[in-house]
């Protein structure tokens, strides 16, 4: 057991990530490696689904690039992972919100959550 948790430890990506669930919009920045250069580019979505359990976590995220939509997977535990930022609470029922794919315009919308 205790050779399990010097593993996640060493793996461990260091960064503290905030509580968040589908239907939150978040904003990921991310190391991008082109070459021998490397710069932070920030994707800024919805989130999709989470899944995954311990270090083999990973949580969607969607986006509208234009007309298209481009969803990516992030592992939790990635280095590559700058820091994630949660911009609004979305209320959504569903804990994979996959029927959001087929909606555009104003039916895409996400009711933000009041506290």
């Amino acid at each position: 057991m205790d050779l399990i948790k010097v593993a996640e430890e060493a793996f461990k990506s260091g960064i503290e990530m905030p509580a968040f669930k589908s239907g939150d919009t978040v904003a990921v920045s991310y190391k991008i490696i082109e070459g021998n250069k490397e710069r932070i580019q920030v994707f800024k979505g919805v989130v999709m689904q989470i899944k995954g359990e311990g270090g083999n976590k990973r949580f969607t995220v969607r986006k509208m690039s234009g007309n298209i939509g481009v969803e990516r997977i992030f592992p939790m535990n990635s280095p590559f992972i700058e820091s994630v930022e949660v911009v609004r609470l979305g209320k959504v029922r569903q804990s994979r919100i996959f029927y959001l794919r087929n909606l555009t315009g104003k039916k895409a919308r996400i009711k933000e959550k009041r506290n």
